[in-house]
């Protein structure tokens, strides 16, 4: 799998096949597929200076028009997934591991005052559900299921389910199993 590019990586876990650059272009009519396609465009030019200002134009172009608020500098490892085109928040210094699924409605932000003051870090294959929020200088650890509408402010061990407001933690080993598929 290391010979794939990372947007290749990104289309895997829509449809489960390896796509060349022919078949990425017919996915991309699917908003979801197209932003991340921009997304990654963007972040793989950022230190091109020409490059950078078109890409970063087109993507703020596509932010607006399907409402995904992400910024190049956001850290997000392969195999990102968005599940529904809507409203989603990324601050630009949070970082995102592998194998990672957001719904619409997500937000994940900067914390500015008290003991978590800061940006989270989320870890690998974790699924985060529609209008989940997680804030603050926080570790969300690896194979976490975070339920919709989950408010999480504090840090989750791997291997948990995280649900209400305000949240709590259930661990559980199998915690996104059936949940994100094709993983990379």
């Amino acid at each position: 799998m290391s010979n794939h590019s990372l947007i290749q990586k990104d289309f895997y876990r829509e449809s489960g096949q390896w796509l060349s650059f022919t078949g990425i272009w017919k996915k991309c009519i699917n908003p979801n597929l197209h932003f991340i396609y921009i997304l990654r465009k963007s972040q793989q030019h950022l230190k091109t200076p020409v490059l950078n200002i078109f890409w970063k134009l087109v993507l703020r172009h596509y932010q607006i028009r399907y409402g995904f608020q992400i910024y190049p500098e956001t850290e997000i490892g392969e195999g990102f997934y968005l599940g529904h085109w809507g409203s989603l928040v990324i601050n630009p210094k949070v970082k995102i591991g592998r194998n990672c699924n957001m719904a619409q409605g997500v937000t994940i932000g900067q914390q500015n005052r008290g003991k978590n003051a800061g940006f989270p870090v989320i870890g690998n294959q974790v699924w985060i559900g529609t209008n989940a929020v997680i804030v603050g200088g926080i570790t969300v650890g690896d194979n976490v299921l975070i339920a919709p509408n989950a408010y999480v402010n504090f840090d989750v061990p791997g291997n948990s389910v995280v649900m209400g407001n305000p949240a709590r933690i259930y661990p559980n080993e199998e915690a996104t199993e059936g949940y994100i598929n094709n993983k990379v």
